[in-house]
């Protein structure tokens, strides 16, 4: 599995890792700001994308927008993971598949698939 996180504070296999989430078999590549966003996800070809709101330059909506109107293959679970729920709303209403609080990021059913 493949996953490709845009978060700009937190280390994500981190929080994964504290979780309880096993991530041998997991392939993580943490973008730390939304620097050419597109190109990244084109290039790692993502299974699982993770959206923070809140990072510069873009916000993870902006990203999404920008994605779902491009000809770069969908990955198959868009993640809405911000700190601020109406913010992963609005993520969930533009076409990710799920929102959740990114701290809550390990209990999501997608890693024990």
């Amino acid at each position: 599995m493949r996953v490709l996180a845009f978060e700009d504070h937190y280390d994500i296999e981190a929080l994964l890792t504290a979780g309880g989430v096993t991530t041998e078999g997991i392939t993580i590549e943490q973008r730390w700001n939304a620097d050419e966003a597109l190109a990244h996800i084109r290039r790692f070809k993502p299974d699982i994308l993770l959206l923070d709101h809140y990072m510069p330059p873009q916000s993870g909506y902006q990203v999404l927008s920008a994605l779902l109107a491009s000809d770069i293959p969908r990955p198959n679970t868009i993640v809405a993971m911000s700190s601020a729920p109406s913010k992963n709303d609005a993520m969930v209403a533009l076409g990710a598949d799920v929102g959740v609080v990114k701290f809550n990021l390990s209990t999501l059913d997608i890693w024990f698939a």
